[in-house]
């Protein structure tokens, strides 16, 4: 029997269109022309001494309290935004936000985060919930950085602000894997941001 077409010749589909779809995330990226694999994936972490950190840690916790994390917004603020401001200052890297990227009628959109310094490079999808179908929307935005940047690994991580989820695009191969773990802020701040850190410090 013929495998069913999810995506159709002719139709246009925005980054946001994957998030709203109701198929599985390999099923769709099958058609992206990837493999989905879920591991236990080797994030790398920068071993660097983190000034801020500990101030960083005290606003959100400051904050937290004060404010209702209901809206995506909300989140992009007061947690995500923060700390990958805190991810550029370290790596002194311009921050991208709401990149525009159009790669083909069916790789197109912007992306809520793009932190680039040559090599590394990193894409972040901000979700109001959801990490599930956001992720599979975060694979469709590194299989589109992946045709226009060079390398062959790219990372990407999506967030419901206060739960992160990486994920890293292998071209090469035509592989997609998903991490497993999840990071939760602020519980897990200091592992969280050495990893941002040491995806975009990262050498190809």
């Amino acid at each position: 029997m013929a495998r069913r077409r999810i995506l159709q010749e002719g139709q246009s589909y925005t980054f946001c269109s994957y998030f709203e779809m109701p198929y599985e995330a390999d099923e769709i990226l099958a058609e992206l022309g990837y493999a989905l694999v879920r591991v236990r994936l080797e994030i790398p972490r920068t071993n660097r001494q983190l000034e801020r950190l500990e101030e960083l840690r005290q606003r959100i916790n400051d904050v937290l309290p004060l404010v209702s994390l209901s809206s995506e917004t909300a989140r992009r603020e007061i947690l995500v935004g923060p700390a990958l401001l805190e991810v550029a200052r370290y790596c002194q890297c311009q921050v991208r936000i709401e990149y525009p990227l159009s790669v083909n009628d069916w790789l197109k959109g912007n992306l809520d985060y793009f932190l680039k310094r040559n090599p590394g490079l990193l894409v972040v999808e901000a979700k109001n919930d959801d990490l599930t179908r956001g992720f599979t929307q975060l694979a469709a935005e590194l299989i589109a950085i992946a045709e226009v940047e060079e390398g062959d690994m790219f990372y990407g991580a999506v967030t419901i602000g206060d739960v992160w989820r990486f994920g890293r695009l292998e071209k090469t191969a035509r592989q997609i894997f998903q991490d497993v773990s999840l990071y939760r802020i602020p519980d897990d701040l200091e592992d969280l941001m050495r990893m941002l850190v040491g995806i975009v410090e990262l050498s190809n």
